[in-house]
C-alpha cells in the first residue's frame, strides 16, 4: 500500500492489494464491495501525446465530467511520472499516468463460492451466476479469484478454461504453473470434453441435434451470429464452431437441454440454440431481434453519469479532507468528497436488477480424470417428462 497524493490517513490500493473478507458487504441478495481508493496506472499512448492531462481524460475517459479531472490534477489526484503536474501540462508518449480514485465496483448476486474439490494440483469450485471469472473491466475483488483468496485463502490460481460472467457452474483451477500447463496442452489437441445444460424456449427436438454452424462474434455489439454458406459462393467470415444438443427433459413450455461444444467460440452455445430456434428462455441478447447493442448502453450510462455527477461545492481547486470520519454513512464506508459515485454503493449507471442466465457448466472431462458441478435449481422443471437428470 502507498500513501496518498491527498487526504491524510488515505491508504490507495495497488493490485498487489490482496482481497479480504471484510471487504464485502451483503445487501438484498446481492454482493457488493466496499468502495475503496485505488492507484490506476497508464501509459501515454502515441496518439494521446501532445493533449493536455485534462484534455486527455475528458476527450478518452467520458464517464467524468471536465470539472473532475481539473481538480484531480490540482489534488494530485492526476499525476505524471509520479509528480503532481498543472492543468495545461502537456503529455508525452510512453509518460506514466497514475489517477487516484475511489473505486466503485458494480455488485454480484450474493450466492456462495462452493469448493467442490480441493486437491494438491488444482482446486474446482461452482461458480454462481454474474460473478465474473477474473480481474476484468470494472470488477477487481467482486471476481472468482478475488473472492475464493478473501474468504478461502486461495491465491495464485490458474483458470484451466472460463466461463462468462452471467453463467454459472464448473470452474478449474490449476494451483501451479506445471499443471496449468498440462491442461493447456490438453485443452491444444482436443482431448476435452465439456458439457453444459441449458434452460430454452419450446419443446427441443428429440435425438441428438448436431449445430455446426460459423461463429462471428462483434465485439462492439457484445454479441455473436452464426453464420452458413447461402449458397451464393460467399464464405462465412466467422469461425468455425459446432456443438452437439441433446433434449434432457421438457414440460411443453421450455425444454432442459444437454450442450456439447465441440469448439469454444464466444457466445457459441447461445447463439447457436438462437441459430437452431431454441434461444436460453432468459437471454436477453438472442432473445430479441430488438437487442441495444452494448455500444449504445455504454453511450446512455456515460451520458447518466455525467449529467448525474454533482461535485462539491468548494472551490474547483480545493482539497477536501477525504478522511474525515463524519463522512460515514452507516459505519459501512466513507464518502469521498471528490467521488462522482458516492454516496452510491454500487457505481452510477448499473442494472442492479440482473439475472442470472439459464446456462451451466456442468462437467468437464479429460484423458484420465473428469470433474463435475451440481445442477442449478432452475434445471428441475414441474411436470416434466422425459430422461431425469442425475447430479
Amino acid at each position: 500500500m502507498a500513501a496518498g497524493p491527498a487526504g491524510a490517513g488515505i491508504v490507495w490500493q495497488t493490485p498487489s492489494n490482496p482481497p479480504e473478507r471484510q471487504d464485502y458487504i451483503f445487501r438484498n441478495g446481492r454482493r457488493y464491495v466496499r468502495p475503496y481508493y485505488f492507484e490506476f496506472i497508464s501509459h501515454v499512448k502515441n496518439r494521446w501525446a501532445g493533449k493536455t492531462i485534462v484534455d486527455l481524460f475528458t476527450d478518452e475517459f467520458k464517464g467524468r465530467p471536465r470539472e473532475y479531472y481539473v481538480r484531480a490534477v490540482n489534488c494530485g489526484r492526476l499525476q505524471v511520472d509520479d509528480q503532481m503536474v498543472h492543468t495545461d501540462y502537456i503529455v508525452q508518449s510512453s509518460q506514466k499516468i497514475s489517477h487516484f480514485l475511489h473505486r466503485h465496483e458494480p455488485p454480484v448476486l450474493g450466492g456462495d463460492i462452493t469448493i467442490l474439490q480441493n486437491e494438491v494440483d488444482v482446486v474446482t469450485v461452482c461458480k454462481p451466476a454474474s460473478v465474473p471469472v477474473h480481474p476484468c473491466g470494472q470488477y477487481r475483488k467482486n471476481t472468482v479469484v478475488g473472492i475464493l483468496q478473501a474468504e478461502h485463502g486461495l491465491a495464485s490460481l490458474f483458470p484451466v478454461h472460463r466461463l462468462d460472467r452471467l453463467v454459472s457452474g464448473l470452474l478449474i483451477f490449476a494451483k501451479n504453473a506445471d499443471k496449468a500447463e498440462s491442461f493447456r496442452q490438453q485443452i491444444e489437441t482436443s482431448l476435452l470434453q465439456k458439457e453444459y445444460v441449458a434452460k430454452v424456449v419450446g419443446v427441443f427436438p428429440d435425438g441428438e441435434q448436431i449445430v455446426d454452424a460459423n461463429v462471428h462474434f462483434n465485439a462492439r455489439e457484445g454479441r455473436s451470429t452464426a453464420e452458413v454458406c447461402d449458397g451464393n459462393g460467399k464464405a462465412p467470415i466467422g469461425k468455425q464452431a459446432c456443438t452437439k444438443f441433446q433434449r434432457i427433459c421438457t414440460d411443453g413450455t421450455h425444454s432442459i437441454v444437454l450442450c456439447k461444444p465441440v469448439t469454444g467460440r464466444t457466445h457459441q452455445i447461445r447463439v447457436h440454440l438462437k441459430h437452431i430456434g431454441y434461444p436460453i428462455a432468459n437471454d436477453e441478447v438472442y432473445l430479441s431481434e430488438n437487442f441495444s447493442p452494448r455500444s449504445s448502453k455504454g453511450t446512455r450510462i456515460n451520458r447518466a453519469t455525467t449529467l448525474a455527477c454533482s461535485l462539491p461545492s468548494s472551490e474547483p481547486d480545493s482539497c477536501a479532507d477525504v478522511g474525515n470520519k463524519d463522512t460515514e454513512v452507516g459505519e459501512e464506508f466513507s464518502i469521498d468528497p471528490m467521488c462522482t459515485n458516492c454516496p452510491n454503493l454500487a457505481p452510477l449507471g448499473y442494472d442492479a436488477d440482473e439475472e442470472g442466465l439459464w446456462l451451466h457448466c456442468v462437467r468437464y472431462t479429460g484423458p484420465d480424470w473428469s470433474y463435475e458441478c451440481p445442477y442449478p435449481d432452475w434445471v428441475f422443471l414441474d411436470n416434466v417428462s422425459g430422461k431425469k437428470l442425475k447430479s
